[in-house]
């Protein structure tokens, strides 16, 4: 038996064509209709219908106006939580405690997955009192230091295929008032500080760590307290500094060349 017969022995047509379509709209930016789909690849428009709609029920493909159909994150998603992202939390390990010592506060790592904040790793403070996230835990999109980070560092694109798979798979929405000003100040300051919207008393300090084009692949966050007991903690606007330097280590370690950002 040649590789060929081989190869064909064990075909899974469905399968394939499921594949042929995500390799397809990988390569397209604004989508395109269930015809063109089969024209690229050769084929009756039959023949995708309903490869279509199991892929958009499972969230890998969402549909747009005038039917087109585009890639969703979901791939990206689930890329980020296998290796790279374990390897990630690795390297960012020591940093991360190097920053609970002189910050006095805890911190913790994360990256957006299908339309959540996912914590990847967390280091508890040094003293007594400190707020840790569990390592993870989903958080939202929209009122978290993190989720704003995440869509501030990513193209206009990429935010608005995060914000639909957000309001697809959570139903307590909380809309950011004037969120792209906001965004917007975020990139142009390099990190965000907002009163926690979970937590009385407590302020989410957040900076990118960026990839080698730039965009954000995670968010470190400090979920600062006051610390009354240890006369020399550093204040919030001290730790702001601290947490942009230490992401800033880590995009370095990713590849990104920070003094263009």
């Amino acid at each position: 038996m040649t590789d060929e017969d081989d190869s064909d022995r064990y075909r899974a047509p469905a399968l394939d064509k499921g594949l042929d379509i995500l390799e397809l709209l990988a390569g397209i930016d604004g989508g395109v209709t269930q015809a063109e789909i089969a024209k690229r690849l050769g084929r009756s428009p039959n023949e995708f219908y309903r490869m279509l709609d199991r892929l958009v029920r499972r969230g890998y493909v969402t549909r747009l106006e005038g039917d087109r159909y585009s890639l969703t994150l979901k791939l990206f998603g689930l890329a980020q939580l296998h290796a790279p992202v374990r390897r990630l939390a690795a390297y960012a390990a020591p940093f991360m405690r190097e920053l609970a010592v002189t910050s006095k506060q805890a911190n913790h790592l994360c990256v957006f997955d299908r339309g959540a904040v996912v914590v990847v790793a967390q280091q508890e403070a040094p003293e007594y009192w400190g707020i840790s996230i569990r390592v993870g835990s989903h958080m939202s999109l929209f009122n978290t230091g993190s989720g704003h980070v995440l869509l501030a560092f990513r193209s206009d694109k990429e935010r608005e295929l995060m914000i639909a798979e957000y309001e697809h798979h959570l139903d307590d929405r909380l809309v950011l008032d004037d969120h792209q000003d906001r965004l917007e100040r975020i990139r142009e300051h390099g990190y965000e500080i907002m009163p926690s919207a979970q937590t009385a008393g407590v302020f989410n300090v957040s900076a990118p760590v960026l990839g080698p084009d730039g965009r954000a692949i995670a968010a470190l966050t400090c979920p600062y307290i006051s610390v009354l007991n240890v006369p020399d903690a550093p204040d919030v606007e001290a730790v702001g500094r601290m947490v942009v330097a230490t992401a800033g280590k880590l995009s370095e370690l990713s590849g990104a060349d920070i003094r263009q950002n």
